[in-house]
């Protein structure tokens, strides 16, 4: 039955686009922009040496003195041996000094390291930014930048994760949470984490030591001050009091020291002074109240002074000051500066505050290309300065929202314009920052145009790196602010609801995103017309939103007009208009219409080759979505060379560790999968898996992805059991990332269900399809393609637990409902026809399935094409119900025809042509015709063990039924060595699945002693894992059964036929295939003990029951009478015995000829029974056409003629003794 595909997220993301998608726009209008990156393979992490220096120190502040006993502490809790990393952090209030200790410390013990790296943690966004940047210190490539935002992230964690000896410096962390995840990720090996923080928030529930960081001692405050001012603590007059008076603050005392250098020059300088200016802003005029106030009104205080004596003669400083105090503390560019003053004057500005300890200006280092000039300033300074103060000249209200709006206005300056473009993501990163902390600082009705538009691109960005939450925070901000200030109708308010519906569809949330794009259109229609290039954007994103909400009825008609709007607007080709096109072809292939995608796509393909080139991304995408249309139209032939081409073209021109050349990989393996070759699909996705998780982390959405498609690749080839931890790993990462309600957790939740139908567990499929179905429809409603899919997979796996009474009632719904919402030719439809055929020749009503399969077929036929896979799979559907149906000579010509289709269609060793071959000789081996199927089988094997491996569930599955066939043949001597090489194999196998399948070889093995305490441990194993009632566990507890019969204890049986036949009648119902032959089975052990009695009322039971479900002439059913005319032999009644075997044998030759193996049977049981009536002149008639006939038809050295010679040889014995005794 059909199962849904697993769901491949970031399918309409730009920066990394698979092989089966063309571009689409997330921008309205938005240039798309392609850098072509070095051709060198990217290293692996844990390959990469450690950098020369530390990475991010900040720059020395000269001066540091005391703290000796909180260095000696530190050095002594990071020094400690033993398993696993050591946590210290440092807390105290803002300005105490705890990043001046940690760096003291670094500079003092950083050669005991292999690697120091420093990162600002105020918040998540700056420590992924801190972490990006040591990724691109570790390989300075100019490759890394165009390197998606969370793949450094991960590149750094796996180097962390993968070495030993680092020390890891997380400085200003404002919540444990923040960097919770990052010390689970490295919570191995033997590396050191320093953490400083302003909040005592129980460190110690991470493990960590704390250092409680108070104010200087006073003879240590008094050493920094004369430190900073030039001079000795003896000589330093009024410097203890002034030490006094600043609280022992080391930033207070810093600052105040540059001030008294700066303006006092007498010799010696003294405090005095500036005690006396500091008497003139007393302390209660700067309280704030919050959890820093002392040491904020200490830093106000001393910034008053200070901006006093600097703004006499450099007005700007203060500007500069008020600006800064808006973005991030660390790494701001001085060049974002530069349109607030010509360059001598700004130089002098940043001189003079960074003489005045007010900020910290870092040079670029010269021989290191990512680095810039950059400027830090203290959060406490900052905090200080963005607070208004009506009585202070220097932060008066209206100064303070001129240097926030200025601030806004010099990011949309320095940012560039399009964040699409790889070649801008080093200043997006750079930048970001201090985009979140501008809005982090400012509320929003503060908001000018410059932010907005500033907020708006910045979402882009994050949308484009994959930060969602934070690209709609700012996007939703952006949006609502123009639409306030701007109006409902603003194309900058439409801009920004565009965007902001593109994250929501790039979440997963079509709730929210579909009725946005919606009016975004409706608005765009009213206000430029159907034909302004913007209308026909919103319409295709739109219809892009359908697809992704796999609503194709929707889709379709938007992008068909879309289409023919931009070719006769645009042109044909205009970027625009192929992209368009692309979507409509990719998803004509995802309906399942290949044949109007592949005209389409080829277009496309020549197009952009003529147009951009065949090195363009664009025509690799083109080339790949149309590989992916051959694909889905089988036709591998075609498909291969152009995703080997895609690949061999991304590698060269991306280099082989891009994100795009492992879309390539994944989809070649995907290519070889459906080729029926997933023997070579495997490796492919092994390295692509090992690949992704080096190279985009663990929880990227493609290394996901990568471990769903080799958990199907594992299904595939026939080992289910490597799938489902992979799949169990995928499943906890996308609830964990995602939430139960993501779309993709649900498609993973299928994948896993199908692995464990696949390993023989149902037990666990079935609950997690419920979920799943529960899920679905509760989001997306009861007619979604997907609540339709989950009801579909429902049902198939109630049906393989052997529940097809709670399968059907799905099927004959989902099929009512595709046929009302797609239509009677639909794809889906077709496959929910396909499927209640399936469940209804599984319920045993054979009848009610061939109708539908034929109409099915023939609909497959006109829609699709006699060579289409799915009208192949349909055709063999409906073969196999003529054999349920027993009708075996009936599914032959099928079967001939279709293995034609299938070898020209795909190939001779295709596995689907290797299942139709061994279908074919299955139906011959059912018919009685062991002649035909022998050597079909003997070929099958040779073929499956080149393909597929000798151990593949199929190459064995083969082999057992050519001992079979060998056996029916009269030939034991040849079945006996196949029937032991599969048990070899199977037993090899110590799993239930191996196990319950050889169970099913000793059933079949007339020649081989069943392994009777395997049966029972199988048997015991079922049970305990599927229950009592799960129909393996009813064949295992028949096949024990049977083993039991076999070595003459049919004592044993009894009980276990008797439980079968028992729980088949209430499960599966009296009328049932299975109830019947459990009911047939236990009448011939009764026989067996001799209890005719008991036997002969079940068989006429199952006789009455076989007339109504498959007629009078059906194998099974003249089977059945021919058992119990043999029962009533045994019972002593040969009077009702002869009649009924006489109307067999007619039967049996009228239905299968007089020379069939069957009718010969029927025949010598009918000698037996005039034996019995003891009418010799019968008996040796009979007995003696059986041995003609059987030497006609089985040669002179068949067993059955020397079989039917002692029978006649007997009856002759007989008569003589009675003819002496007369």
């Amino acid at each position: 039955m059909s199962q849904e595909p697993g769901a491949c997220p970031g399918e309409r993301s730009v920066t990394i686009g698979g092989d089966n998608n063309a571009p689409i726009t997330t921008g309205d209008n938005s240039p798309v922009h392609h850098t072509t990156v070095t051709p060198r393979p990217l290293t692996p992490a844990a390959e990469l040496s450690a950098t020369a220096r530390p990475v991010g120190l900040p720059a020395r502040v000269w001066g540091f003195v005391g703290r000796g006993e909180e260095l000696a502490g530190l050095e002594r809790a990071l020094a400690s041996s033993g398993p696993g990393v050591v946590v210290q952090a440092v807390h105290g209030l803002g300005g105490i000094g705890k990043s001046a200790l940690a760096a003291e410390y670094v500079r003092l013990h950083a050669r005991k390291y292999t690697q120091v790296v420093w990162i600002s943690a105020e918040t998540t966004t700056k420590l992924e930014a801190g972490l990006q940047g040591f990724a691109d210190k570790l390989d300075p490539q100019p490759k890394s930048a165009v390197l998606p935002s969370e793949v450094l992230v991960e590149r750094a964690k796996e180097w962390l994760a993968t070495h030993d000896g680092w020390l890891l410096v997380l400085d200003n962390v404002n919540a444990r949470g923040d960097i919770s995840a990052l010390l689970n990720d490295l919570d191995t090996g033997t590396g050191r984490f320093l953490i400083t923080s302003r909040r005592a928030i129980n460190w110690n529930l991470i493990g960590a030591t704390v250092v409680r960081l108070g104010v200087l001692k006073p003879d240590e405050a008094l050493a920094l001050l004369a430190a900073t001012i030039g001079t000795t603590p003896d000589t330093l007059d009024g410097g203890a009091e002034l030490c006094e008076e600043l609280g022992h603050l080391p930033l207070a005392i810093a600052q105040a020291g540059a001030y008294i250098a700066q303006n006092q020059p007498q010799n010696p300088p003294g405090a005095r002074d500036y005690l006396s200016q500091l008497a003139d802003h007393p302390a209660p005029l700067y309280a704030r109240g919050d959890e820093d106030t002392d040491s904020e009104r200490t830093i106000a205080r001393i910034w008053h002074i200070t901006l006093d004596r600097l703004t006499e003669n450099t007005p700007l400083a203060g500007e500069i000051l008020r600006v800064l105090a808006w973005y991030a503390p660390d790494a701001i560019p001085t060049s974002l500066l530069d349109p607030l003053a010509p360059q001598p004057d700004l130089g002098e500005a940043i001189g003079k505050l960074a003489a005045y300890n007010m900020l910290t200006y870092t040079p670029a280092d010269r021989t290191d290309p990512q680095t810039f000039d950059r400027l830090a300033v203290h959060r406490l300074v900052q905090a200080v300065t963005r607070n208004p103060d009506p009585d202070d000249p220097h932060r008066l209200p209206t100064a303070i929202a001129q240097a926030r709006d200025q601030a806004a206005a010099l990011l949309r300056t320095a940012h560039p314009e399009d964040p699409e473009d790889p070649g801008t993501w080093t200043a997006w990163r750079r930048l970001t920052p201090h985009i979140d902390a501008l809005a982090d600082h400012a509320t929003p009705d503060t908001d000018t145009i410059d932010t907005l538009l500033v907020l708006a691109q910045s979402g882009s960005f994050l949308h484009n790196q994959g930060s969602l939450a934070r690209a709609t925070t700012l996007l939703h901000r952006a949006h609502d602010g123009c639409h306030q200030e701007l109006g409902a109708d603003h194309p900058a308010t439409l801009a920004c609801r565009s965007r902001l519906a593109g994250v929501y569809d790039s979440a997963g949330d079509l709730g929210r995103a579909l009725p946005l794009f919606k009016q975004i259109l409706a608005d765009r229609v009213r206000l430029l017309g159907e034909d302004h290039p913007d209308t026909l954007a919103s319409r295709n994103n739109l219809a892009t939103a359908y697809v992704s909400a796999r609503d194709l009825g929707r889709a379709i008609p938007l992008l068909e007009q879309t289409l023919a709007d931009q070719c006769r607007v645009l042109g044909e080709a205009h970027p625009d208009t192929l992209a368009s096109r692309g979507n409509l072809a990719t998803t004509y292939n995802s309906a399942g219409y290949p044949g109007r995608a592949i005209p389409l796509l080829e277009q496309n393909l020549a197009d952009r080759e003529r147009v951009l080139g065949t090195d363009h991304p664009d025509t690799l995408t083109s080339r790949g979505n149309l590989a992916r249309a051959y694909e889905r139209a089988g036709d591998s032939a075609r498909a291969l060379p152009l995703f080997k081409q895609n690949l061999a073209d991304r590698a060269r021109l991306l280099g082989e560790d891009h994100p795009n050349t492992l879309n390539s990989l994944n989809a070649l393996a995907g290519a070889y999968v459906s080729a029926g070759n997933p023997a070579r699909a495997v490796p492919l996705l092994e390295q692509t898996l090992a690949d992704r998780v080096r190279v985009l982390g663990e929880d990227h959405p493609d290394t996901l992805n990568s471990r769903n498609a080799l958990a199907g690749a594992y299904v595939s080839a026939g080992n289910p059991a490597r799938a489902v931890p992979l799949l169990e790993q995928t499943l906890a990462h996308r609830v964990r990332l995602l939430g139960d309600d993501h779309p993709d957790t649900p498609a993973c939740r299928n994948d896993l269900a199908t692995a464990y139908q696949a390993a023989g567990d149902v037990g666990r499929a079935v609950p997690l399809l419920e979920q799943n179905l529960a899920d679905r429809a509760r989001l997306l409603g009861d007619d979604h393609p997907d609540t339709l899919n989950s009801r579909n997979n429902l049902a198939t796996a109630y049906q393989a637990a052997g529940d097809v009474g709670r399968a059907v009632p799905l099927l004959e719904q989902n099929l009512a409902d595709r046929a009302r919402l797609l239509g009677d030719d639909h794809p889906d439809t077709l496959n929910s026809r396909n499927n209640l055929a399936t469940a209804y020749r599984a319920a045993g009503i054979p009848g009610r399935a061939v109708p539908l399969l034929e109409q099915t077929l023939a609909d497959r036929v006109r829609v699709l094409g006699a060579d289409h896979p799915d009208t192949l799979a349909v055709r063999n559907n409906l073969t196999g119900t003529y054999v349920s149906a027993g009708d075996p000579g009936g599914a032959v010509p099928l079967l001939e025809q279709m293995l034609a289709a299938q070898v020209r269609v795909a190939s001779a060793d295709h596995p689907d042509t290797l299942a139709v071959r061994s279908m074919l000789a299955y139906t011959h081996l059912l018919a009685g015709d062991v002649g035909q199927a022998i050597p079909l089988y003997e070929q099958i094997v040779t073929d499956q063990c080149r393909v597929l491996g000798e151990d593949h569930p199929e190459t064995l599955n083969c082999l057992t039924n050519l001992a079979t066939a060998h056996r029916l043949a009269g030939d034991p001597g040849r079945a006996l060595p196949e029937l032991e090489e599969a048990i070899t194999e199977l037993a090899s196998r110590d799993t239930l699945a191996f196990r319950n399948r050889l169970a099913a070889v000793y059933v079949s093995a007339e020649e081989v002693d069943p392994d009777i305490p395997l049966l029972e441990q199988t048997l015991t194993d079922l049970v305990r894992l599927l229950g009592e009632e799960h129909p393996e566990t009813l064949t295992c507890r028949s096949s024990l059964a049977y083993a039991f019969q076999s070595t003459g204890d049919a004592g044993r049986a009894i009980p276990l036929l008797e439980q079968n036949l028992t729980d088949q009648c209430r499960v599966l119902g009296e009328g049932h295939p299975l109830t019947l032959g459990s009911r047939n089975n236990l009448a011939t052990a009764y026989q067996a003990t001799g209890h005719p009695a008991r036997a002969i009322p079940l068989l006429e039971r199952a006789i009455t029951d076989l007339v109504r479900l498959v007629g009078t002439d059906d194998p099974m059913t003249l089977g059945s009478r021919n058992n119990l005319a043999y029962a009533y032999l045994s019972a002593g009644d040969p009077g009702r015995a002869i009649p009924l075997l006489e109307q067999i044998i007619t039967d049996r030759e009228r239905v299968l000829g007089a020379d069939h193996p069957d009718t010969l049977t029927a025949r010598n049981n009918l000698a037996a029974a005039h034996q019995a009536a003891e009418d010799p002149g019968r008996v040796v008639a009979a007995y003696g056409r059986n041995v003609t006939d059987t030497e006609q038809t089985l040669g002179t050295d068949r067993p059955m003629k020397g079989a039917a010679r002692r029978n006649r040889a007997a009856v002759w014995n007989a008569l003589a003794a009675r003819w002496r005794r007369s």
